[in-house]
């Protein structure tokens, strides 16, 4: 009999799959995260659409772009660690409604950018902007298995990564069609007002209260996170599924660059109207809408057990390398968008079953610490792919075409590995998950 997702305190599992709309209806403390993602993450679109297009009309660099994206992803990596820690230690809740209001107030900076030579500015602002993000985005994953209940979990996340491919659906198109028509600013505005509404939308979100943590000297490692971290890695390498898992998402960023090629594509080879944004925005319309079809497909197509999630991440990787290596040779835009949906049809199977698998087995005492570290290496891998994509069309003169081509080759790596490994990371599936679900009010 194969193992069910559940978590420790959590109703029996039935069997029965929870509803989207039963989640919602039922549980409150989840809807109210659930609308906050929704408001951030269409701002979110606007602003990427926004900066993008303000970079290009600036530049016309692709290694501009490339470089956003890294000032993007460079918060991460540096204080990656320290978020997790403190995500562990502190209030989540409160975190979350710290680093929306600091959002709303760094992303108003883009407004007064409008010369080559305060492109600096864009560059100051995204790290800034980044780092709440960095701290935002730990607290609320370690949060999801606080407020449901095991055959919800995998509903839950669900939802979580369809709303995610709507909000880059539309904010992608209408912050496309919006920066086309009125400008970079007014998306910087839009942006900012939505980490307000989410802010005030997290604040009626109640999570239980934790068991309260050991105390113990105060040392300058532990003030400074580093005794924490250093469990965290002791933790994770006792746990060889767990280590699996967590590289999973990072092994996705390797072919991470193609972010960086929707929009070079978007502006240089299928340009709509004869305006940068409104291509680039089309493209990540439709990378949106197979995030969102992947999980709804997957639901027909895998039982929602351990052995067929782990059997779903290693072909998506296959399915995923195959669909951008032909996104790269796609001779018109409707080819290529079509290339661009079933792609990211299997990047959002990788990205929900990975979440699911790791939430189901780490304890909640070091959830925080493990999505940071998931999260710090993510945007590591994402932000070496970016750059070398960068690199390889600026200064090297490879061609968007010839670079998308080899990025989806090394898109399917991960998944050989994955297969390959298994009798390795996988020695301990026939134990149940050690799970985390706080059993106290």
């Amino acid at each position: 009999m194969e193992e069910s997702i559940g978590t420790q305190g959590a109703p029996p599992d039935d069997g029965r799959r929870v509803g989207y709309l039963e989640l919602l209806r039922e549980n409150r403390g989840f809807r109210q995260l659930w609308l906050g993602q929704i408001v951030s993450q269409l701002g979110d679109w606007f602003n990427t659409i926004a900066v993008y297009t303000l970079v290009l009309q600036l530049t016309g660099s692709g290694r501009a772009v490339g470089l956003v994206l890294v000032a993007r992803f460079l918060p991460t990596v540096v204080i990656g660690p320290l978020a997790g820690v403190v995500a562990d230690r502190f209030d989540r809740r409160r975190i979350m409604i710290i680093s929306d209001v600091l959002r709303a107030a760094v992303v108003l900076g883009f407004l007064f950018i409008r010369r080559p030579d305060q492109l600096w500015l864009v560059y100051v602002l995204t790290v800034l902007q980044l780092l709440g993000s960095t701290f935002f985005e730990p607290a609320k994953s370690a949060s999801i298995p606080s407020l449901v209940s095991g055959r919800e979990l995998m509903t839950a996340n669900a939802i979580s990564s369809v709303t995610w491919s709507a909000m880059l659906t539309l904010g992608a198109a209408i912050g496309g069609f919006v920066t086309g028509w009125f400008g970079t600013g007014a998306a910087f505005i839009i942006d900012s007002l939505s980490f307000v509404l989410s802010a005030l939308l997290i604040v009626g979100v109640r999570l239980p209260r934790r068991l309260p943590r050991a105390r113990s000297k105060l040392t300058m490692a532990k003030a400074l996170g580093f005794t924490d971290t250093l469990e965290g890695i002791r933790y994770v390498r006792q746990r060889p599924r767990v280590m699996a898992l967590l590289a999973l998402k990072p092994a996705w960023g390797l072919g991470g660059g193609v972010l960086t090629l929707l929009a070079v594509f978007g502006e240089k080879i299928f340009p709509i109207g004869g305006d940068p944004a409104f291509g680039i925005g089309v493209l990540y319309a439709v990378r949106g809408v197979g995030t969102a079809v992947g999980p709804i497909a997957a639901r027909l197509l895998f039982r929602e057990t351990r052995r067929q999630m782990q059997l779903a991440i290693g072909v998506s990787f296959l399915f995923g390398g195959v669909f951008y290596m032909a996104f790269g040779v796609a001779g018109s835009f409707a080819v290529a968008a079509a290339m661009v949906f079933l792609a990211h049809m299997g990047g959002s199977l990788i990205w929900i079953y990975a979440t699911v698998l790791l939430q189901a087995s780490v304890v909640d005492d070091f959830r925080g610490r493990v999505f940071a570290a998931e999260l710090t290496l993510l945007t590591l891998t994402l932000a070496a792919s970016n750059y070398v994509t960068g690199e390889l069309l600026d200064r090297f003169g490879y061609s968007p075409r010839a670079v998308t081509v080899g990025l989806g080759a090394i898109f399917i790596l991960p998944g050989i590995v994955w297969f390959a490994t298994k009798r390795w990371w996988d020695r301990d599936g026939r134990q149940t998950v050690e799970s985390g679900r706080p059993s106290t009010q």
